[in-house]
């Protein structure tokens, strides 16, 4: 089964230590049609995907990694341009 990984990165000057994660997994056939739609569009163009304030310090990113038959494929886009439930499901972990 496909799955996506991702990882919330950035903020506010490295809030939690370098232990502090967040991070998750989702499986691909468990999104809306809306939201693969909008993770397709995302891998199609990630430099499409905006931050709301451009040039913003501390804003919050995601690495987003999905396999391919060519292999992993990983994006980074602002926090913004990721769907809700992508959002919801990172989790804080203590590595």
């Amino acid at each position: 089964m496909n799955h996506l990984q991702f990882e919330r990165r950035g903020g506010f000057g490295g809030f939690g230590g370098p232990h502090l994660k967040s991070r998750g997994e989702l499986a691909l056939a468990d999104l809306s049609p809306a939201d693969r739609h909008a993770i397709e569009a995302l891998f199609r163009h990630p430099q499409r995907a905006k931050p709301t304030h451009p040039g913003e310090a501390d804003a919050f990113c995601y690495r987003i990694t999905r396999p391919t038959a060519a292999g992993a494929q990983t994006i980074y886009v602002p926090e913004t341009a990721v769907p809700v439930v992508v959002r919801r499901s990172a989790k804080d972990v203590i590595e």
